[in-house]
């Protein structure tokens, strides 16, 4: 028997056991659709992570300050303490002390009640005094007005930049720009609408398109009564030169602060890689997880597939011995039944594969999260069907290819 022989019978034994076969291409084809859902789950959280924190700005690092003691003897995180000032960010900025360094912005935040002069709404946002570079360093537009300039800056300007979304609460489709709002008892012109980059709270802990931004000295002197500074953002020139930029950051805080041990640090930098590093650690961690689980549904196909295949070695133990016996050799006995077992797997895979492409469509609507289909993980699951078939029907393969033809002739 030859091979195209070999696969019209295989197929018609497929054919012919239509339920059956159904059955355990099902049982295939929910494992392979979980296996690829949950690998385009993680790559989905990955990518999400990566925009989130690319919203933020690119090759960016961040200074907060120290950790302070409350006056009960408890300490205090990172972030608690007034250790850095605009001097600090000042000599950051030379291009002398750190060549990799392309933008740095001091940043002054709290949270503040905001309330507009047209209707009086209120609303509560974190309000951020910082200069013109921090447009350039979180990689921020305005689709209305402008942003605010050094001379707002110099003058102690009582103007205001809105995200989105705040804009959107306070005045609720009136044009903001010229309107008035006031924080902390002083009234700033609202000058610009910043863009929207998205709900970046999953990550960053707070909404970017919720949030006021105004000049440092107006924040410093006239909002919050004080200079001390929340953060300072940091841009290396490059995604190359970001670790350079955090050593020499490192090294000229160190010095202005009279540190010698750097674990004495009173402060502390992050970066953008690290965040994603463990982002996508826990993210890959969780894809183990699951797919772990969906690789226990491809282990119940697997075996679903031998027993389907024990059961058609019994079935057809006659006819095995009768073909024996007109002279059919072992192999291509062994080889119509791997052939079965096989198109099982195929199937099982290809329709698991569409199955999982309709997921792919469907699932986030339900969930909330992406998920991001692989065309890579998608053929390498089909493949592993394939294998599943073969690997699991080569114990029922050899089973028919050893029966002897006078016993299986003699079967009932």
């Amino acid at each position: 028997m030859g091979w195209f022989e070999t696969v019209r019978t295989g197929l018609a034994a497929v054919r012919i056991n239509r339920l059956r076969s159904a059955l355990t291409v099902l049982g295939i084809m929910i494992g392979i659709a979980a296996v690829i859902l949950t690998v385009g789950l993680g790559q989905g959280a990955q990518n999400q992570v990566k925009s989130e924190i690319n919203s933020l700005g690119t090759n960016l690092l961040t200074v907060t300050p120290g950790s302070s003691t409350s006056s009960t003897g408890f300490r205090q995180g990172f972030g608690s303490a007034s250790t850095l000032t605009q001097s600090d960010a000042q000599a950051l900025a030379s291009a002398t002390v750190a060549p990799d360094i392309k933008a740095v912005a001091p940043v002054k935040s709290a949270n503040e009640g905001l309330t507009d002069t047209v209707n009086s709404n209120t609303w509560t946002t974190i309000v951020n005094g910082t200069t013109p570079a921090w447009q350039t360093v979180r990689n921020r537009t305005v689709t209305q007005g402008r942003f605010i300039d050094n001379q707002d800056v110099a003058d102690h300007a009582a103007v205001a930049v809105l995200g989105p979304d705040t804009a959107s609460q306070l005045f609720n489709g009136i044009d903001p720009v010229g309107q008035v709002i006031n924080v902390n008892g002083v009234p700033l012109s609202v000058i610009g609408v910043l863009n929207s980059v998205g709900n970046a709270s999953s990550t960053t802990g707070s909404n970017q398109d919720d949030q006021v931004v105004v000049p440092l000295t107006t924040a410093t002197q006239r909002i919050f009564g004080n200079s001390s500074l929340s953060s300072i953002l940091v841009q290396a020139t490059s995604g190359n030169t970001l670790s350079s930029a955090y050593q020499e950051a490192d090294a000229e805080l160190l010095a202005l602060h009279n540190i010698t041990a750097p674990s004495s640090a009173d402060f502390s930098i992050t970066s953008e890689a690290s965040l994603v590093s463990t982002s996508t650690s826990v993210d890959r961690t969780l894809t183990i997880l699951l797919g772990g689980v969906a690789g226990i549904s491809l282990l119940v196909g697997g075996i679903g597939v031998m027993n389907i295949m024990l059961v058609s070695v019994t079935e057809r133990i006659r006819e095995i011995g009768l073909r024996k016996a007109l002279g059919a050799r072992p192999s291509v006995i062994r080889r119509q039944f791997l052939l079965e077992a096989s198109v099982l797997g195929l199937g099982g895979g290809a329709l698991g594969a569409g199955l999982a492409v309709l997921g792919t469509a469907l699932l986030p609507r339900v969930i909330g999260y992406p998920i991001a289909l692989s065309g890579a993980a998608t053929a390498a699951a089909i493949a592993i069907a394939v294998a599943i078939g073969l690997v699991f029907g080569v114990y029922p393969a050899s089973r028919a290819a050893r029966l002897a033809p006078i016993d299986a002739l003699r079967s009932e």
